[in-house]
Order: C-alpha cells, then structure tokens, then sequence
C-alpha cells in the first residue's frame, strides 16, 4: 500500500510526494541577495581597495532547502553584484551556540565584512556575537522564520530583515492536498502557491 505523501517546507529529490508545501527557496535566497545588497548601498556597486564581503550562515549543507537558497543566493551576486565577495559557507546546524562561535570566527577573519546570510535556525547566537563585537548596527543581517529571537532581533535592529512564510497557511495548504487525494481530485486543486513575506522591524505583525 504506497500512503500519498506531501513534501513541507523542504522539498525531496527523486520522491513520489504528491506536492510542495512550500517557499520558492531558489527565489528566497536570491531575495536575500538583492537585500542585502541593497542595505549595503555604494558598497555593493563602487570597485573598493578591498572588496565588500558577505558571508553566509547554514544550518545544514546537505538540506535541500538551504542548499537551494545558498545557490540562488550566490548566483545573484555574482549576477548584478560581482564586485561583493562571497565568503565561504559556515555550517551552524541551527544550533545558537554553534552560529555564535561560527559569527565570531567572520568577524575576526573578515574585519570588513558588511552582511551575513543566516539561512537556517539559530539566529540569537548571530545577533549576540555581532552585539558583543559592537558590529549589530554595522553589518546588514538577514535570515529566516519569525520566532521570539529573531523577533527580538528585528526590534532591538541587530536583525535587518526575516523572510518568512506563513505557517497556519502551510498546515491549511496540505489539509486541502490530502482532501483531494482523498476524493479524486488533482492534488493542489485550489491551493494557493505559499508566498514569501519579508519582515522589517516596521511591518512585524
């Protein structure tokens, strides 16, 4: 007996689901690009002694929906932004502790590095080592998921921006899929393609 299966939040390669509940992560990680790129101003467009540099932050290299955002992310850059140099991805396992060691670590290497990129979890350890490094008002930050710690972020303005998704409308959207499946139907047969939101402290709901 093979169960209809719906893939949530990260999709599976080669799987038998029957639908993605899900963001675009491609579209999501070039957002956070251009974003960042754009908190960062002349930085991101005028040739400098030493390029601008923004790092990235992930939870997981071998999770499909940050491997997706990482990629597009990269591409942007080097597509409209060339003169920004990418450093290389740090794996945090979207643990904070680990994020804080990792964030310490950029900043001592890359004194002149203008943005991270946290594409997973784990958010308050960024905003605490940015904090203790007087770094939180200097370096553009953004990430993903609104939760209290990147709430807090959001509001004390360590956090720049959160792309994020509605997570009741997820849960809503593989109900539907499953009715469907259940009654014969095409599988998104009246599911809204889930939309990215992007938080700023201003727009917090």
């Amino acid at each position: 007996m093979v169960l209809p299966t719906a893939t949530l939040i990260s999709d599976l390669s080669n799987s038998r689901r029957v639908a993605y509940v899900g963001l675009d992560n491609r579209a999501a990680g070039r957002t956070a690009a251009y974003l960042i790129a754009r908190f960062m101003g002349p930085l991101a467009h005028s040739p400098q002694s030493r390029p601008a540099r923004v790092a990235m932050i992930v939870g997981s290299l071998r999770y499909r929906a940050h491997e997706e955002r990482e990629a597009r992310f990269l591409h942007l850059f080097e597509e409209q932004f060339p003169l920004v140099q990418v450093v290389g991805v740090r794996e945090g396992l979207d643990d904070a502790e680990r994020n804080y060691r990792q964030t310490r670590a950029l900043l001592e290497q890359h004194g002149d590095l203008a943005g991270i990129y946290n594409i997973g979890g784990g958010a308050e350890g960024i905003g605490r080592a940015l904090k203790e490094a007087g770094a939180d008002r200097k370096i553009v930050f953004i990430g993903h998921g609104v939760t209290p710690d990147t709430r807090a972020l959001l509001i004390d303005g360590t956090m720049d921006v959160v792309i994020t998704q509605n997570p009741q409308g997820a849960v809503m959207n593989c109900v539907r899929i499953f009715a469907n499946v259940r009654d014969g139907r095409e599988p998104t047969n009246g599911v809204e393609t889930t939309r990215s939101q992007v938080l700023f402290r201003e727009n917090l709901p």
